[in-house]
């Protein structure tokens, strides 16, 4: 079985694609400091602890095991956070970056699926975000991700490191078996928050910012359940694999969903009423992202089969009332 260096493989997003690789044949190979992420979510694979800026590390790794490709998740990611601490996940997100594609162009591992951002596009108010967009993204997480996918395309034209490079707004769900979920601490997405709200541990949900131009005040969001998410990954692990051109794709349903309308839909799923505060705006957050995936369903076949909102919370749900982390 070839090995695959998942960088942040124990965290939400990143231990759903180490299942994702083992089911398709491949042996995830978990690279994680541990900030965010769960060693008790390492179950389909090898873990290895370790920085992304320790180059040491990081050289001693790829010599073991010889990975075909990088699957790229590791990053600091909360828009708020950013805004307030820009360097933070500069010096993070795309230093780190840089030390872990120098350690693979150095060891000949020359494959990277790169998990990134539609937030790199900025705010398209009622537009249908594609690949052809200009990007201007808006706050410093966006700005990192950005820099990364520039740092991709020089490495390649210098080394020839091909990537695929993936662009998603929210992620939400569980895996349906509910071995691995959502688990951060503290909570800051819009769903597990939702649900602490539901099971009451929480007092409320709180709604950041209801004055945005949208029908119903509250932001509107596209959401793409994880497990759809981490089959993209893997196709697009195989489009480097067969030797194709490094591409960039959008993943999203299509369809966008207000914070209000998420609300609604996990009363009617889990048959339970939310509490809701309001609270002010968050800085650097959008009124309305919505991105279109056409180009990922026409190229690498991908089909979105779970990203349904009450799929996603239901999933969600059984995650969030069977599922926890010790460690």
């Amino acid at each position: 079985m070839s090995n695959v260096l998942v960088t942040g493989g124990a965290g939400y997003i990143g231990s759903h694609a180490c299942k994702a690789l083992r089911v398709a044949g491949f042996t995830p190979i978990t690279y994680d400091n541990l900030c965010t992420g769960w060693q008790d979510a390492v179950k389909f694979g090898p873990f290895e602890q370790g920085e992304l800026q320790d180059r040491a590390r990081l050289d001693e790794v790829f010599a073991t095991y010889q990975p075909v490709a990088v699957m790229h998740f590791a990053a600091l990611s909360q828009v708020g956070e950013s805004m307030a601490e820009p360097g933070r996940y500069w010096q993070n997100n795309v230093g780190g970056s840089l030390t872990l594609f120098e350690a693979a162009i150095a060891a000949g591992c020359l494959n990277v699926v790169f998990s990134s951002t539609c937030a790199t596009y900025g705010d398209h108010d009622n537009v249908l975000l594609d690949e052809t967009i200009e990007q201007h993204p808006i706050n410093a997480y966006a700005s990192s991700k950005r820099a990364i996918e520039d740092m991709l395309r020089d490495f390649e034209g210098a080394h020839g490191l091909r990537n695929v490079i993936f662009r998603y707004f929210n992620v939400a769900g569980a895996d349906p078996e509910a071995e691995v979920g959502e688990h951060h601490q503290p909570e800051t997405h819009l769903v597990p928050l939702m649900l602490d709200a539901i099971a009451g541990k929480r007092d409320a949900l709180t709604i950041h910012g209801t004055d945005y131009d949208t029908p119903d005040g509250t932001c509107i969001r596209d959401y793409v359940h994880v497990c759809d998410l981490v089959d993209a990954h893997v196709l697009g692990l195989h489009w480097l694999l067969d030797g194709k051109q490094s591409r960039a794709f959008n993943l999203g349903s299509g369809t966008g969903f207000s914070v209000r309308e998420v609300v609604d839909h996990s009363r009617a799923v889990t048959n339970k009423a939310v509490s809701v505060t309001e609270g002010p705006r968050r800085a650097g957050d959008c009124t309305k992202l919505v991105s279109g995936s056409t180009r990922a369903e026409k190229e690498l076949g991908w089909t979105p089969t779970r990203s349904k909102m009450d799929i996603m919370i239901a999933d969600a749900w059984r995650w969030h009332q069977t599922g926890h982390y010790d460690r």
